[in-house]
C-alpha cells in the first residue's frame, strides 16, 4: 500500500464505510415485510378467553359465544379449532395476526386427552411449514406456527387440577405456554398471592416448561421490567370491554362492584398491563425466533433424523376423536351382534319347541298306531278257533 493509498484509506475510515446503515436498511425490509403473529387461546368455557383478547386490541375480535349454543357445544364431546384472523398497522409495520381459539377444551365429564386435539394442530403447523420449506420456490411462506399459547387458569384459589397439570406439560413441550389466572378480581389480593404461589411451586415440581422470557439486557431500565414482568408469572388478568367511572372521577376499562372499581390496567389490580407488555410491545420478537429457533428447529429435527427428504409424515392412529368415533362404531356393531344373537336364538328355541311337539305328535300317533294294530291282532286271534269248530 502506497503513501497516497494509505492516506485515502485513513479518510475513508474517518468518514466510514457506510455499515451503520446496514439497521436501517433491515429496518425497511422487515417494515415492507412484516411478520405473522399467532396467539392460541385455552382454557375452559367461562374462563374469560373471548373478553381478553377484545380488551386486548380494543376492538370486538372474537364474538362472544352465546350459552344455548355453549350448552349445545358441550354434547359435541369435540374440541374445536376456531382460527380469526385480523391485520394489524401501526407506523407502517404491518403484522398478520391469527388469534387461534379452542371451544369445548375441559368442558365434559370425561375429558381425558381432550388437549389431543391442540397438541395435534400446533404439530400440524410446523408440519406445513416443514413442507413448504421443502419447496422449491418459497418466497410466499404460509406461517400458521403458534407462537403464544395463552393457558387460562380458573381461580378456584387452591390449586392447578389434574387437567390443567397434564395439558399444560404437554402443549409447554411444543410451544410458547404462558400461564394466566383468568378473572383475578374473584380472589381477594392475599388469596390471589397464594394462589399464584402454588401454581407456580406445582409448575416447577411438575417440570412444565413455560416461557420464560430474557431478563438481562444493556439498558437498566429494560432490564428491571422484564425481571418485573418475568415474577409476575403467572399474570393474574382482569379482562372488560367497559368503561367505567372511578370514584376519582377517571373513566377507565374495568368492571364496577358494591366496594369499589377493578382497573382493567391498574398494575395493583391486574397484570394486564405486563401482559400486553409481553406480547405486543417488548417480547413479540422474542416469542417469534423462540418459536422457529427452539420448538420448530426442535420438530424438524426430530423429524429429519426419522424421514426421508419429501417423504410425508407418518399418520397417527391414536387420535382421540377417530378413536371415539372408532369405539362408538364398536358398540354399535356390538349392540346390533347381540340384537341379532338374541333373535336367532328366540327363533332356534321356537323351531326346537316345534321340533319337540311334532316329535310328541309323531310319538302319539305312533303309540294309536300300535294300539290299533294290537286291537286288529286280538281281533284276529279270536275269530281264528271259530273258523276251526265249523270244518
Amino acid at each position: 500500500m502506497t503513501v497516497e493509498d494509505s492516506a485515502n484509506f485513513n479518510d475513508s475510515t474517518k468518514k466510514g464505510f457506510g455499515v451503520a446503515n446496514l439497521p436501517n436498511q433491515l429496518h425497511k425490509i422487515v417494515t415492507k415485510k412484516g411478520t405473522d403473529f399467532s396467539i392460541m387461546l385455552v382454557g375452559e368455557s367461562g374462563t374469560g378467553k373471548t373478553t381478553f383478547v377484545n380488551t386486548l386490541f380494543a376492538t370486538e375480535m372474537l364474538t362472544p359465544m352465546d350459552d344455548s349454543l355453549r350448552r349445545k357445544k358441550q354434547t359435541d364431546k369435540t374440541v374445536d379449532i376456531n382460527i380469526h384472523k385480523a391485520e394489524l398497522e401501526e407506523k407502517m409495520f404491518r403484522v398478520k395476526l391469527n388469534i387461534i381459539d379452542t371451544p369445548g377444551f375441559g368442558d365434559y365429564v370425561d375429558n381425558n386427552e381432550c388437549w389431543l386435539p391442540i397438541f395435534d394442530f400446533i404439530e400440524n403447523q410446523y408440519e406445513q411449514y416443514l413442507i413448504q420449506e421443502q419447496q422449491p420456490v418459497r418466497k410466499t411462506l404460509v406461517d400458521m406456527r403458534v407462537h403464544a399459547c395463552l393457558y387460562f387458569i380458573r381461580p378456584n384459589g387452591h390449586t392447578l387440577k389434574p387437567l390443567d397439570i397434564r395439558a399444560m406439560k404437554a402443549i409447554g413441550e411444543r410451544v410458547n405456554l404462558i400461564p394466566v389466572i383468568a378473572k383475578a378480581d374473584t380472589l381477594s389480593p392475599p388469596a390471589l398471592k397464594q394462589f399464584k404461589k402454588r401454581v407456580m411451586d406445582i409448575i416447577h415440581a411438575q417440570n412444565i416448561q413455560i416461557y420464560s422470557p430474557p431478563i438481562e439486557s444493556e439498558d437498566e431500565d429494560v432490564t428491571s421490567k422484564n425481571k418485573e414482568i418475568a415474577s409476575s408469572m403467572p399474570f393474574a388478568i382482569i379482562g372488560s370491554d367497559q368503561d367505567v367511572v372511578t370514584p376519582d372521577g377517571r373513566t377507565v376499562k374495568g368492571r364496577k362492584y358494591p366496594w369499589g372499581v377493578a382497573e382493567v390496567e391498574n398494575e395493583q389490580h391486574s397484570d394486564f398491563k405486563k401482559l400486553r407488555e409481553l406480547l405486543i410491545r417488548s417480547h413479540m420478537l422474542e416469542l417469534v425466533n423462540t418459536t422457529q429457533e427452539v420448538h420448530y428447529d426442535f420438530y424438524r429435527t426430530t423429524q429429519m433424523k426419522t424421514r426421508k427428504f419429501g417423504e410425508p409424515k407418518p399418520k397417527k392412529t391414536d387420535n382421540k376423536k377417530f378413536k371415539d368415533e372408532e369405539e362408538t362404531l364398536r358398540k354399535r356393531f356390538t349392540e346390533k351382534v347381540k340384537l341379532e344373537e338374541n333373535r336367532f336364538r328366540q327363533w332356534e328355541q321356537k323351531l326346537i319347541a316345534e321340533r319337540d311337539r311334532l316329535n310328541k305328535d309323531l310319538e302319539t300317533e305312533h303309540s294309536l298306531v300300535k294300539q290299533l294294530e294290537s286291537e286288529v291282532e286280538a281281533v284276529q286271534n279270536a275269530a281264528s278257533p271259530n273258523k276251526f269248530f265249523r270244518k
